[in-house]
């Protein structure tokens, strides 16, 4: 079985290499939406632990690990992010003893109502428009051995601005893999899909056929706009738990990012538990070649409580604070809710 999860790392790293850029590819990427992450739990450690995450919220960062919690569960998470919008996760899972776990998510961005402005109206014309930005998907995942989890997520990636809108899908898949010492290993590869190009009646322009009298012969087209890449990425992470006592424990978790469009990046987290029901995070993200001001996101916290009820039904409250530069609120705040059975 060691055997087999070696395999799995190295082909893992070979997809990788097949899709790698660098950072001279910043900035050309669409979909933007796929990077924001859910979860007030793993935002709290930065997403660190993507090689001990278990549930419903391991379909965003490794579909692995959604079979490890070995029950059914049910997530909403709340994030405000930049700018006054509004991010909403939910994730539902279904455990089947025997055969893994599926799992289905949804996430969703309100962007307000922004006025719309023309040439004749540069102040407003009174009306309004909202983007669309949703991603949809749809997890697998089973604990093969004792040691090896494996799964993947396939998602529906959608945009629209008025009467134009663009549709991708990608595939994430990961394994996770626990070492005899409280210590575990997480590979995961996440965005790997489709182009998308923006389609709709808001592009068709409206034009007069040459040769014909003003004011007849009217000929509709529309021009084809140039497709983008969703923003691809690899991720590696190892973890080690160390257990003061039966009652407490500090695990630490270090994860490198191999982006297809942005700087590699660099997080550390940790997590430290009482009586398995109160429970302190921190962690830090760092962007590796380049400049510590370039740094959005640095320093994360966050806490939760577990509280399960005659064994029968459990309930996570988790919070996460984010700190970000450079904006005026200086900092997001994530709320997560999770019900298990």
């Amino acid at each position: 079985m060691k055997k087999i999860s070696f395999i799995s790392v190295i082909l893992l790293v070979i997809v990788n290499l097949t899709f790698a850029g660098d950072i001279a590819r910043k900035g050309t990427n669409g979909a933007e939406q796929l990077l924001v992450p859910v979860g007030a739990k793993s935002i709290a450690t930065s997403g660190a632990f993507i090689s001990d995450v278990k549930g419903v919220e391991a379909i965003y960062y490794n579909p692995a690990g959604l079979d490890l919690a070995g029950k059914s569960e049910a997530m909403f998470s709340y994030m405000n992010f930049l700018a006054d919008i509004k991010v909403s996760y939910f994730a539902l899972s279904a455990h089947i003893i025997d055969f893994g776990t599926f799992g289905l998510s949804f996430k969703t961005f309100n962007l307000g109502d922004i006025p719309i402005t023309t040439l004749e109206q540069p102040d407003g014309t009174g009306a309004t428009y909202s983007p669309s930005l949703m991603t949809a998907g749809i997890s697998y995942s089973r604990q093969i051995t004792d040691r090896v989890a494996a799964g993947a997520t396939l998602k529906v990636i959608y945009e629209a601005i008025t009467n134009v809108s663009a549709t991708g899908a990608a595939i994430d898949f990961g394994v996770q893999y626990k070492f005899p010492n409280n210590m575990r290993l997480g590979v995961a590869v996440t965005n790997i899909g489709t182009n998308m190009s923006y389609r709709g009646p808001d592009l068709q322009v409206k034009n007069t056929i040459p040769g014909n009298p003003p004011g007849s012969g009217f000929g509709v087209y529309e021009p084809a706009t140039e497709e983008f890449q969703i923003p691809s990425y690899f991720e590696l992470s190892t973890s080690y738990t160390y257990d003061f006592d039966r009652n407490n424990y500090l695990s630490f978790a270090g994860k490198f990012t191999n982006n297809n469009f942005f700087e590699d990046q660099l997080s550390l987290g940790l997590e430290y538990g009482f009586l398995n029901t109160f429970f302190l995070r921190g962690g830090y993200n760092y962007l590796l070649n380049s400049k510590p001001d370039q740094n959005l996101y640095g320093l994360t916290l966050g806490a939760g409580v577990s509280y399960n009820f005659q064994g029968a039904v459990s309930f996570d409250f988790d919070y996460a604070y984010r700190a970000v530069r450079d904006f005026p609120t200086g900092a997001q705040h994530v709320f997560t809710l999770k019900l298990g059975l």
